[in-house]
């Protein structure tokens, strides 16, 4: 895997990987805040990582979602560098998806398939919940 980051001006880059592009920009008033910040990519990265495992368990079970929806909240440690205190996931799932499968699909993820969760749990704590149909359904702890 390789990525090639080009600044394009002031506080803003553009990382590609010779197809796909994507914008990054540091907030304002360092940047100007027109793209997301490198922290929030990779929390992006973790909510699209873990996302795709379960969308595919489900569907590979005939229990496909009519919706999902992964929310990430991580708040930042003072100091430097400024890394991450913990991750919160919290794993909003829609549709006639038995709870034992949802429930299955996201500890799969948050315990054996998905990368970007497993190198950020190894420096910072990651808990998730699972909401089926606006309900709390279970509540765990990434484990890698």
């Amino acid at each position: 895997m390789k990525i090639s980051t080009q600044w394009t001006g002031g506080m803003a880059f553009a990382a590609t990987d010779g197809t796909n592009t994507v914008a990054m920009d540091a907030p304002s008033p360092v940047g100007a805040g027109g793209a997301l910040s490198p922290k929030q990519l990779c929390l992006a990265s973790i909510a699209g990582c873990t996302a795709m495992d379960i969308v595919s368990w489900l569907k590979k079970h005939r229990s496909p979602a009519t919706s999902l929806k992964v929310e990430c909240d991580a708040p930042v440690k003072s100091g430097y560098p400024a890394t991450f205190e913990k991750v919160a996931i919290d794993f909003l799932i829609d549709g006639p998806v038995p709870e034992a499968l949802a429930i299955e699909a996201v500890t799969l993820s948050q315990t054996q398939y998905c990368g970007v969760s497993a190198m950020i749990a190894d420096s910072c704590p990651i808990t998730y919940r699972v909401i089926l149909n606006g309900a709390l359904v279970a509540e765990g702890a990434a484990q890698f």
